[in-house]
C-alpha cells in the first residue's frame, strides 16, 4: 500500500514535480502573488501565512496516507511554478484471492492543481498530467483517475477536455468552492481502458511544444 510519497519524484522534459515541503513556502508565495486574478475558481494560498497552512494541510494528508503532493518545478530555471497533488486515495477492499487484493490503488483525485501566470497556456500543465497519470496508471495500477473543477472554470474545463478527460457530470453544491460559496464541481474522469489514448493524445500535444 505504500505509495511512496514522500521521495516520490517525476520529472519530464519540462518539469519535475517534487514532493511538497516547507523550503517551498517562499517560492510559492512568489509564484501564486505573480497574477492572483488567475485563481478566482481555486484554492491558491496568498501570502506566507496562507502558504505555510497550504503546505501543513498537505502534509497532513500525505502523512496520513490520503494525498501525495507536490511542487511544480521547471527545469529550465529551477524555479516553484506551482503545486499540485494526488488524493481522495481509494483502496478497493478486494477479495484475498482477487488479482486486485494488495493493490497499491484503486483510484485517485488529480486535483489543487494551479501555475504561476508564466506557465499558464504552456506546456507545463499538459506534462503534470501526463506525469502524474503515468504514475497512476503504469506504476500504480489505479483504475480510474478522476479530476473536478469548478463549474465556472471554463479555463479548467477546457484544459481537462483537452488531455482527454471524460465528463461524467455536474455535482451540485459539491465542495466549498474558493469565494466561499457552495461549488458545483463538473466530474471528469479517466480509466484505466482510456489510459493508452490518452498517453497518446499527450504525447502528441508535448511533441507540439
Amino acid at each position: 500500500m505504500n505509495l511512496e510519497a514522500r521521495n516520490l519524484v517525476l520529472s519530464g522534459k519540462y518539469i519535475r514535480l517534487e514532493p511538497l515541503d516547507y523550503r517551498h513556502i517562499d517560492d510559492l508565495v512568489t509564484a501564486a502573488a505573480v497574477d492572483p486574478t488567475l485563481y478566482q475558481w481555486s484554492p491558491v494560498p496568498q501570502g506566507k501565512g496562507a502558504a505555510t497552512k497550504y503546505v501543513n494541510t498537505a502534509i497532513a494528508w500525505r502523512d496520513a496516507g490520503t494525498a501525495v503532493p507536490f511542487a511544480i518545478i521547471r527545469l529550465q530555471d529551477e524555479r516553484v511554478i506551482g503545486s499540485t497533488r494526488f488524493w481522495n486515495l481509494e483502496r478497493w477492499e478486494w477479495p484475498q484471492d482477487h488479482a486486485r487484493h494488495g493493490s497499491a490503488l484503486d483510484a485517485c483525485e488529480i486535483g489543487y492543481t494551479w501555475f504561476t501566470g508564466s506557465a499558464v497556456r504552456t506546456g507545463a500543465n499538459t506534462e503534470a498530467k501526463a506525469l502524474m497519470l503515468a504514475q497512476a496508471f503504469d506504476v500504480w495500477n489505479a483504475l480510474r483517475v478522476c479530476l473536478h473543477t469548478d463549474a465556472r472554470n471554463l479555463r479548467s474545463r477546457a484544459a481537462i477536455e483537452r488531455i482527454g478527460g471524460k465528463l461524467e457530470g455536474i455535482l451540485r453544491a459539491h465542495r466549498m468552492a474558493s469565494d466561499f460559496t457552495p461549488r458545483d464541481s463538473v466530474c471528469y474522469s479517466i480509466i484505466a481502458e482510456e489510459w493508452p489514448a490518452v498517453k497518446e493524445r499527450l504525447s502528441r500535444l508535448l511533441n507540439r511544444g
